[in-house]
């Protein structure tokens, strides 16, 4: 008799641990397949928005004072007072683009030792039940590039607005819990301008695309 209740609750016991096994697995499958790609999607919203408000507070204390149009672009006028010739003074942009690169990639190294959490009631669109958050840690990855751009756009009769732009691109790792992703931020951020009167120039020099400046550290 005995024994026949030893196996009785040991059948109880097996059962019992083949449903929470499957129970498990449904879960975990669940999860994987419903909430894991939301909550990703999220945290990766998060990192970048962090990421590139840390990159335009760094440029902001980095540059305190607005920079002088004049001194970025060198413009040439003919006798008639024509806008010739725009050449960008490149070791100028060389210089502020190497203190950029290293302050950001500082600040990104700073921000890699905290964690950002990111609340699961946002994954679920719900604000009924008080959910858990999410700790979402960013990490750079390699370089910081950083180049210039400009742009030119129509502003009234016979003039043209100038406005250069300091651009920032930067690849993160975006780790949450069970998965890592790697992201590639650009920020553009408008540093200079001006207004052109009259006809924009045939020749302008810019600083080539292709020569981005890499900061490695």
């Amino acid at each position: 008799m005995r024994y026949y209740i030893y196996l009785v609750r040991k059948k109880r016991t097996i059962i019992w641990i083949i449903a929470l096994l499957a129970l498990g697995i449904y879960i975990f499958r669940y999860t994987d397949k419903n909430i894991k790609p939301t909550v990703i999607a999220i945290s990766e919203i998060r990192a970048r928005a962090v990421t590139t408000q840390a990159i335009n507070d760094t440029i902001k204390n980095k540059i305190k004072r607005d920079i002088n149009y004049n001194d970025l672009i060198f413009v040439k006028y003919d006798n008639e007072g024509k806008v010739t010739l725009m050449q960008a003074n490149t070791i100028l942009m060389n210089s502020i683009a190497s203190e950029v690169a290293i302050e950001v990639q500082e600040q990104l190294m700073e921000m890699s030792k905290s964690n950002i959490k990111v609340p699961l009631s946002n994954a679920f669109d719900t604000q009924i039940i008080t959910l858990p958050s999410v700790n979402v840690r960013i990490v750079p990855q390699g370089s910081v590039a950083v180049d210039f751009a400009t742009e030119f756009e129509s502003s009234g009769i016979n003039q043209t607005r100038h406005r250069i732009y300091i651009i920032v691109v930067t690849d993160i790792k975006m780790i949450v819990p069970l998965v890592s992703e790697n992201l590639r931020i650009t920020t553009n951020i408008p540093i200079a301008e001006t207004i052109i009167v009259g006809d924009v120039p045939e020749q302008y020099v810019n600083v080539p695309k292709e020569n981005l400046l890499n900061i490695i550290r």
